[in-house]
Parts: C-alpha cells; sequence; structure tokens
C-alpha cells in the first residue's frame, strides 16, 4: 500500500492534468501530481535525463537497472527489468545486475564491466570513486558521456528513493509482463 494515494485523472490539479493526457501516467507522476508545480518541472528533466540520448538504451537500462537494485528499490527494479529486455540484454545480462548471478560471468565486454563498476561506486559512495576506476572508466567513454551516465545513475538514485519511500506500486502491465517473464 502506498504511502500517498496516487492521484487519478478526475481528480488531478488543473496544472497536472496534461500529464494525463495520454491514460495513466504511472505511479510516479500520479504521485507527484499532489505537487503539480515540481511535477511540472519534474517531468521535463526527466525525460531529458532518462529520455534519447548519444548514450544507447542498452547501456542506459544496465545503469538504471543496477543503481535500482543496488538502492533495493522494488518498483525500479521490476519496471527496469521488463525494460532493460526490451532494450535488448539478455535474461542472465539482467539476473546479473540483479545480483542473481556474477556479473563478471554475465558481462565478458570490459567497456561494461567497467560502466557497471562506475555505477556502484557513485551509487554507493562515499566520495568520489577510486582513480584507477575514473582512469578505466575515461579510457571506454568520453567525458560527456561520463557525465551523462553520471547524471543517469543520480537520477535513478532520487526516483529510487522516491518509489521505495512512498512504497509505490508496480504498474498493471509491468507486473503482468514479470510473471508471463518468469521474474519475481
Amino acid at each position: 500500500m502506498s504511502v500517498i494515494s496516487l492521484v487519478e485523472a478526475s481528480q488531478a490539479p488543473l496544472a497536472a492534468q496534461a500529464f494525463y493526457a495520454d491514460g495513466d501516467p504511472g505511479p510516479i507522476v500520479a504521485a507527484l501530481a499532489h505537487v503539480p508545480e515540481v511535477l511540472e518541472v519534474t517531468v521535463p528533466f526527466l525525460r531529458t535525463v532518462l529520455g534519447g540520448s548519444s548514450i544507447p538504451l542498452r547501456t542506459e537500462e544496465i545503469v538504471i537497472l543496477r543503481t535500482s537494485v543496488l538502492l533495493s528499490c522494488r518498483y525500479c527494479t521490476q519496471t527496469h527489468t521488463v525494460v532493460a529486455g526490451d532494450a535488448g540484454l539478455s535474461r542472465d545480462e539482467i539476473r546479473g545486475l540483479r545480483d542473481e548471478a556474477s556479473v563478471e560471468a554475465m558481462f565478458p565486454d570490459r567497456a561494461e564491466r567497467a560502466l557497471i563498476a562506475w555505477v556502484d561506486a557513485v551509487a554507493l559512495g562515499p566520495g568520489s570513486p577510486p582513480e584507477p576506476l575514473v582512469q578505466t572508466i575515461a579510457t571506454h567513454f568520453t567525458e560527456a558521456q561520463i557525465a551523462e551516465l553520471t547524471l543517469l545513475v543520480g537520477a535513478t538514485l532520487m526516483l529510487s528513493r522516491f518509489a521505495t519511500s512512498l512504497r509505490l506500486p508496480t504498474s498493471t502491465g509491468t507486473s503482468r509482463r514479470l510473471d508471463e517473464e518468469g521474474w519475481e
């Protein structure tokens, strides 16, 4: 049960109604609709950070799913297990990101292993990632990519804390997909 009610379209404040125009906006938007002035700036920010960019969707999903798992966010982990599969990650790779299998065994690509180590260091801290990891990540990604990937970790941290603290429910469609695909 959520800590707060999710705002239904019929109850959405005028400033939030546009976010319901295409139907159910999902639990995060429905929770943020309680504060439409925050919703109006947060959703465009999240669409920019989490949306299309120079970073391939597969890489974005490695970052988002791994960060979600590290923070034990049920909502984000379940949601991004489905999205990661749609983005081309194999079931074994998803299991690795979910700590159900060895990351090293599931990700033979050095750049992806470096990325996962970067995510772990940024998400779990404390402080700055160690210098050897900084040097390693710089051999696989440009400065612009490193900045974007790090911001993606940060945005996922924020959303994970939001979803976990408010006990947001996984959407019905995502729950159905998880069941169909045999995920817990």
